[in-house]
């Protein structure tokens, strides 16, 4: 456990970086606050999320962006670390999003603001911390991951079918699209039923 500038205490997310080891990552909106329920702040994380695949390459398998929240399953490629994943799809989401309220919404600046033990402040998009990471340790982990984060919407009354919400790889696994963003369909593993 660690005590932020608060007193509050949350639990440090540890890393594993095995090479061949899926993960299964969540990461929060400051505060759990619906920062993604607006078509521009999705499109943000769909850009960061397609850059940050070349940058530091992964398969991406499935994601859902939730209006407070986000879910990725995805393979890293050998030598790439999550935690660098992470930041290079949190980082500049964060920026664009930072930088867009400055300009077009400053009243709404207030709702990002981290008022530090020091006296400063400043102003996040996302919950501090690394999320969640799942290592998946087999290949049923996966495909109820993926079942999971396709679901999400409707679990949480969004939609009543899976394929309604936009902002996941559910249409993209339905109807082989790359739609909102191409995911690596060959590389993810089949569920071999005994």
């Amino acid at each position: 456990m660690v005590q932020d500038d608060k007193g509050y205490h949350r639990k440090r997310c540890k890393r594993w970086d095995e090479y061949g080891s899926a993960h299964f990552l969540t990461f929060s909106c400051f505060r759990r606050q619906a920062f993604l329920r607006r078509h521009r702040t999705c499109h943000w994380v769909v850009d960061a999320i397609d850059a940050a695949r070349a940058k530091r390459p992964f398969e991406l398998w499935g994601f859902v962006i939730m209006p407070d929240h986000v879910h990725i399953l995805l393979l890293p490629h050998q030598g790439v670390r999550i935690s660098r994943i992470l930041e290079a799809i949190k980082t500049p989401v964060a920026r664009r999003a930072v930088a867009w309220v400055r300009k077009n919404a400053p009243g709404f600046l207030e709702r990002m603001a981290h008022h530090h033990a020091d006296g400063s402040i400043t102003h996040r998009f996302w919950q501090s911390g690394g999320g969640y990471d799942r290592s998946m340790r087999s290949v049923r982990d996966m495909h109820e991951k993926l079942e999971y984060l396709h679901y999400n919407p409707v679990r949480r009354g969004l939609v009543t079918q899976p394929e309604q919400w936009r902002w996941s790889s559910y249409r993209a696994w339905a109807e082989a699209t790359d739609e909102p963003i191409p995911i690596n369909r060959d590389s993810f593993p089949p569920l071999l039923i005994t």
